[in-house]
């Protein structure tokens, strides 16, 4: 069985986003936790990603949640660990006033081709990145990119509840 770690962004992945709910379904997803959710330094992310590669029963599939897939971008362009995949949900862009000013290191997006299948979803009144942001995130890292619409931040306040079309798009990187 492929492991399948869930990445939240800032502030963590409260009860009504669909991180938290697909893990109450998927009890073997792992959370990787974060030493400060409020306070992020990307080198301090990067280690708990790394660390949580490392342990992973199989090579997994990474689901990450704005800051996040800015931590997997920059830690696929540094890492010889292998992944099988990785969704990345609503990256944000570091040159926005939205972006959270206590956020340490992410001023640099990575901008290197994944050497993992990999899928952005973007939505299309994300106020945290453009969708042209986001297209050239997915553009950059090789990723195959998807509007999911004018959804928010694609987050609970989004409403997606257990988000059934993001669990194809898992499902899909799972079958690889």
């Amino acid at each position: 069985m492929t492991s399948v770690l869930i990445l939240p962004g800032y502030g963590d992945s409260d009860s009504t986003h669909w991180q938290s709910l697909w893990q109450l379904e998927h009890p073997e997803y792992h959370r990787v936790q974060q030493d400060s959710w409020d306070s992020p330094v990307m080198d301090d992310w990067l280690c708990r990603l790394d660390e949580a590669v490392s342990v992973a029963a199989s090579p997994p599939v990474l689901v990450a949640h704005s800051l996040a897939c800015l931590v997997v971008a920059r830690w696929a362009a540094q890492t010889k660990k292998q992944v099988q995949g990785a969704l990345l949900v609503a990256p944000p862009d570091p040159t926005t006033s939205a972006f959270p000013s206590s956020a340490t290191g992410f001023a640099t997006v990575a901008n290197s081709r994944f050497n993992f299948p990999s899928i952005v979803i973007a939505s299309s009144d994300d106020p945290y990145g453009t969708m042209e942001f986001q297209k050239w995130c997915a553009e950059e890292w090789g990723s195959r990119f998807i509007v999911a619409g004018a959804r928010g931040h694609l987050n609970g306040e989004s409403g997606l509840g257990t988000w059934p079309a993001g669990q194809t798009y898992l499902r899909e990187l799972l079958r690889l």
